[in-house]
């Protein structure tokens, strides 16, 4: 299956020379969004995973699918001050910024095996304040699951010491 052609490219966002991996084709497609769920679904393997995180915002899309299909709970990572509980913070660079992310404090358990998912693997510093903060709280980074990795970034440098997978590669 060509994944790829339910991607499109946007030129110039969210600001200038960024190329911008747009999803919401291959989401607006009932049987390629079931297609691709089950192909993230395929790169977990049989791993036990309790918790998967999803973060914000276009992670929680194929997180919430994941979780309900490895019958585990889906915590949100969102930015900062978008939680209503008490929350563990960790700020982060991205291709374009700086930013922070938050989790409930309850949300992970010690012990607890998580999958990260989200829709696009950049930089990297995403992905690796996320993990840092599953091991605050005491969980296992199963894995760090991805729709989409631009290599030419080399953000898996960052996540080197986690089990990586992604499932479109440009």
């Amino acid at each position: 299956m060509n994944f790829k052609e339910y991607i499109r490219d946007v030129q110039d966002f969210p600001k200038q020379g960024i190329v911008f991996k747009d999803i919401t084709p291959l989401l607006n497609n009932a049987e390629i969004l079931e297609k691709t769920t089950d192909a993230l679904l395929n790169l977990v393997k049989e791993q036990k995973i309790d918790k998967v995180v999803g973060m914000e915002s276009r992670g929680f899309f194929f997180a919430t699918l994941l979780a309900t299909k490895l019958k585990a709970g889906f915590v949100p990572v969102r930015k900062k001050g978008k939680l209503p509980f008490n929350v563990l913070s960790k700020p982060y660079s991205l291709e374009y910024g700086e930013d922070a992310l938050e989790i409930h404090t309850d949300a992970i358990k010690k012990g607890d095996k998580v999958l990260i998912h989200d829709d696009v693997l950049a930089t990297g510093g995403t992905a690796k304040a996320v993990c840092e903060l599953i091991e605050e709280l005491g969980g296992e980074v199963v894995q760090c699951n991805f729709l989409i990795e631009l290599d030419f970034l080399n953000g898996k440098d960052k996540i080197a010491n986690y089990n990586v997978d992604s499932l479109l590669h440009y």
